[in-house]
């Protein structure tokens, strides 16, 4: 009986984990100051909010956010799709048809991957969770 309770306290807390690593997909970790990659790669850009105090944004379809790289500002926008409860947000420039995945990296970290939307467009301002600026790990060629 107690290696079944224990058997059944390890899968409870293993999907706790997951949901909780899922839910950081689309709501990362908030902390007072980013954490490094812990690969040790120096950041090589930031994604920020349009015309926000301290650059914060919100996650939710159609939001304004600045990829800032080497001096350069480029303008975009927030794609955010939804396949069941797991929301995937998408940066896409202005005027390009490339839409790159935010792949969650680490504390207000993640790698900006060009994939195609998986999903379906998620309206309403969903989920809407309010981050921080987020540094880029990997930078796309614009």
């Amino acid at each position: 009986m107690k290696k079944l309770l224990l058997a059944v306290s390890k899968s409870f807390v293993c999907c706790y984990v997951c949901l909780g690593a899922a839910s950081l997909f689309v709501a990362p970790a908030r902390a007072a100051d980013p954490a490094p990659d812990p690969s040790g790669a120096p950041p090589c850009g930031k994604l920020v909010g349009q015309g926000s105090t301290g650059g914060s944004f919100a996650l939710r379809d159609g939001e304004a956010v600045d990829f800032v790289s080497g001096g350069q500002t480029t303008p975009g926008r927030l794609l955010v799709f939804r396949e069941g409860s797991l929301f995937r947000a998408y940066w896409q420039p202005q005027g390009s048809a490339e839409k790159y995945v935010l792949a969650n990296a680490g504390p207000h970290s993640v790698r900006l991957i060009s994939t195609p939307p998986q999903g379906m467009p998620a309206r309403n301002g969903k989920p809407g969770v309010m981050t921080q600026p987020m540094l880029v790990l990997s930078c796309p060629t614009l």
